[in-house]
Order: structure tokens, then sequence, then C-alpha cells
């Protein structure tokens, strides 16, 4: 999007905003929406925003958290709005979404999230927001808390509960409707999206929630979270005495290597575990997300969830931190009942095949346990699954399929670069009509809480799932088999 010479300003419970007049949108980026997390703040829970005085400027995105590969700030908890120029006497349904990026990377201003696309075909405001990412987010490091220098947890998720009160606060003057609020995410922030149902302090914030590819079973309880956390400490080097000074002034850098180093042991020493996870801390998190949807303590809020058919392939060749491979899997069941193991594995024709492992490990991370959030939440509230099945020729060439990540460029209507490549062999037409497929969804259930009327509610008695491809389908109990094979399987926390 390209700017032009005429700014626009907003009055905010905080201040006056400047932000873009774009040629048929409006744009506000960086508004902080917590104070820096820095100094002192530095592994506390977001303060509030310091009022300013005169207009501040909102027209360049806020930094990225620190994270590798790019270069990011510690002051990245900042908010992003887009909404059309076109005036109205109503105030507009609010689409609010949280990046992915494993809890380590990822930013609000990628390209391919501008949100233009939603904005244009379904006049919603788009909101995207920067948190704190890897150590400074997604570890627990309360146990080394000093009365002088406290460390709180779950720092991601309090950024992104204070992101969702700066809407309440202020998204009616920017042209939304803070009682017409729709969460949605992707991976890590799918991840988000399914956490903020289970954390009380969310409740009333959001109307209605959709988990792109979401990891469920990932956060961590306390135990496991304390195990992350001294680990990281070690490979800093750093011990006793000398942990509250290196957590508190250590430089950012140092932190990610650290982080990185981390991530890969992890995946090796418990896999289908992540360090950088939320964790079921009692306070924020009463219980891990898993728990609160069996139990029905989620926030009764409509739900559209799913996962794509081969979410796995990608990781091996490009993150690998699933277990997607023979050692890995072996390794996640080491304490799994033999029958049930059995069962899993022989659910995955070809195993330990390479494909039908990377299978297996999308399937443990994201499908079961999203189908299990489907299957607890559609006893209380109205449920959406959906399988993402659209691959064009030169993902199926290579082996990858409809695999992980790859619905975000129908659901942001993608046309730039990388959607180019991922139809220069063929399926442009193809994917203009999942564009319209999802974009149609996703709005109509933002708008009203329903997708479209060719999409049925999930069901105990069903089970229908809508399956997304050049010609979508809906099916009534996808994978039936694969399904019942992982019946018993109880996640590590």
């Amino acid at each position: 999007m390209t700017g032009i010479d005429l700014e626009v300003e907003a009055t905010l419970q905080e201040g006056v905003v400047r932000g873009r007049r774009l040629p048929d949108l409006l744009s506000w980026r960086g508004i902080p929406y917590a104070a820096p997390p820095v100094g002192a703040l530095r592994l506390r829970a977001p303060e509030p925003v310091q009022p300013w005085a005169g207009v501040r400027d909102a027209t360049e995105f806020g930094p990225s958290a620190p994270q590798q590969r790019r270069q990011g700030d510690e002051n990245c908890l900042t908010i992003n709005v887009l909404r059309s120029a076109d005036p109205s006497n109503v105030a507009r349904p609010v689409m609010v979404f949280i990046h992915g990026g494993a809890h380590t990377a990822g930013t609000s201003s990628a390209p391919l999230y501008s949100g233009a696309s939603l904005v244009r075909r379904g006049d919603v405001v788009f909101v995207s927001l920067n948190y704190r990412l890897g150590a400074l987010g997604y570890l627990d490091f309360s146990e080394f808390s000093t009365p002088e220098r406290p460390f709180d947890t779950n720092l991601g998720l309090r950024d992104q509960v204070a992101a969702l009160q700066w809407v309440q606060r202020n998204i009616a003057a920017l042209g939304g409707d803070p009682a017409n609020v729709t969460l949605f995410g992707e991976s890590a922030g799918a991840d988000a999206v399914v956490t903020l149902m289970c954390t009380p302090a969310a409740k009333g914030l959001f109307a209605r929630a959709i988990a792109q590819s979401p990891p469920p079973a990932t956060s961590n309880g306390r135990e496991l979270a304390a195990l992350w956390a001294r680990e990281f400490l070690d490979i800093a080097g750093v011990c006793g005495s000398d942990v509250t000074e290196y957590l508190t002034t250590a430089a950012p850098e140092l932190l990610v290597q650290a982080a990185t180093t981390l991530s890969t042991r992890g995946a090796d020493e418990v896999p289908g575990t992540r360090p950088f996870a939320a964790v079921a801390d009692g306070d924020l998190l009463p219980e891990h997300p898993l728990n609160a949807f069996e139990a029905g303590t989620e926030h009764q809020v409509p739900l559209l969830i799913g996962t794509n058919a081969h979410e796995g392939r990608i990781f091996p060749r490009f993150l690998d931190i699933l277990p997607t491979n023979r050692d890995r899997i072996e390794k996640m069941f080491e304490d799994t009942d033999p029958a049930i193991k059995a069962r899993a594995i022989g659910a995955y024709p070809g195993y330990p095949g390479r494909r039908a492992a990377a299978d297996l490990g999308g399937d443990v991370v994201f499908w079961e346990p999203s189908v299990r959030c489907a299957h607890a939440h559609t006893r209380h509230s109205d449920t959406y699954m959906y399988r993402y099945d659209f691959a064009p020729r030169l993902l199926r060439l290579t082996g990858l399929g409809a695999t992980h990540a790859t619905e975000l460029f129908a659901v942001f209507g993608a046309r730039g670069p990388a959607a180019r490549t991922l139809t220069s062999l063929g399926g442009r037409r193809d994917l203009r009509v999942v564009t319209d497929t999802m974009q149609s969804h996703w709005l109509r259930f933002a708008r009203g809480g329903r997708p479209l009327g060719t999409w049925p509610r999930y069901s105990l008695e069903r089970r229908d799932t809508l399956i997304i491809d050049a010609e979508s389908r809906v099916e009534t109990d996808p994978l039936r088999t694969r399904r019942e094979a992982w019946l018993g399987y109880r996640h590590r926390h």
C-alpha cells in the first residue's frame, strides 16, 4: 500500500494520533497499547500507556519483538488499525489478528498480514498487534523472583489481553464496534486465540474467535515451564545470584541466541511440547486450555477452528521443531500405552517414511488437539470445523501439499510475489476461488457469528467439516479412523 500526502487524526483515550489516508483506506500504525516493557518493566506484566501531549505520529509500523533474523526492539507493544475511508453511520465489525511464529518470531508488519483485502471486501476494521516473544514473552522465570525484582508469568499472553483492552477503549474512535470484535490468528497466533478463550481476564473482550491451525496442547504446566526456564539459564551460563542481574540487563540479542538453542534442544528432549508457550500458572491462566475446554470453563463464544491437510510437512525443511521423525516420535510415545501408540502409528501408512512421519507430527501438534477443542466446545457454543486441502501444483510436486500456513494466502487475499511463486506452476485461478470461499465465510462469521449457510455447525453426532479446496465440500467426520486411532492419547504438559 502506498501512502499519499493526506494525514488523518483520531482522538484516543490516551491522546491524539495522526494516521495516513491511502487511496481508499485509513491507516494508523505503531500506536502503543502498553508502556514500553524495558528496564524495570522487563519480564513484568504490561503497564498502562502514559497519555501524551500533542499529536502522535502513527504512520509507520512499530518494531517487532527481538527475534532471530529480524531487527527488533523490546519497545514493541504497538497496535495497527486499518479501515475504509468511506464514511459510515454505523460502527463497523472489528477483526483483531494475532500473528504466528512459534512464539519466537513474526511481526504484524509482514506484508501478508496487511488486512487490506479483508477491509475492502468486508468493510471491517482490521487490527493487528505485536507482542513479546521468546524468552522475554514465553518463559516462566517466576521462581527466580525476589521482593525487589519480581518476574511475572505469561507475558506474551498478558500483552494480548492488554491489546484487546485497548481495542475496547479506543476502537470506536477509529470507526469500529467494540461489542463486535472477532479475534483470529494462525499457528502460535491461533494458539493465543484458544488460550485467550481460557483466560478469565479476556472475558468480554471479544465476541467470537477464529483459530487457524492452533497447537492447543503445547501450553505448559508449572513443572515443565520451570524446566525450560532453568535450561535456558543453563544455556546462557547463568546461575545463582547472577540470574536476576542477567534477566534484567542482558542484551536482547543474547536472550535470542539462548532461546534459539533452547528451541532446538526442546524439540529433541520433550517432543510434542514447546519451551515457548503459555503456562497454566493458576493465576492468569488457571488451567491448561485442553483441560479448560473439556471442563467447559472456556469463554462461550462462537468458534471457527480448523487445520491444514498436511500441517507437518513444511517443518523438517524450514523449522525443525515438531516430532516429525522416528526418533522424536518414539520418544514422544515413551509414556503412552503401547496399544494406543500402535493404533496411532498404524493410522499413517508408510511410517516411518518421511511424509508419513511428518503427517503424524503435524497431526499430533495441530489437528488432533484442535478436534478435541471442537468436540468440547460444541457442547456449549456454536462451533465450525474446517480442513484446508488446497495445494497448487508447486506444493504437490514438492511433496508439501496443503501444509502449515498456506491458507494465509487465501484468508488475506495475497497477490504479491509470494503468492505468484506459489502458483507459478498453475493454480492461480483456483487460489482466487479458494480466497473467495474463505473470505466470504470469515467475513460473514465476523459480522454475525455464523459463516455462510453452506457450512453447517459441528456436532458430536455428525462432525460435519468444511473441506476447503478449489471445489469445497462438507464431509461428515472426515478421517474418522485416524481420529479414533488417537483416542486415549495424553499430551505431556
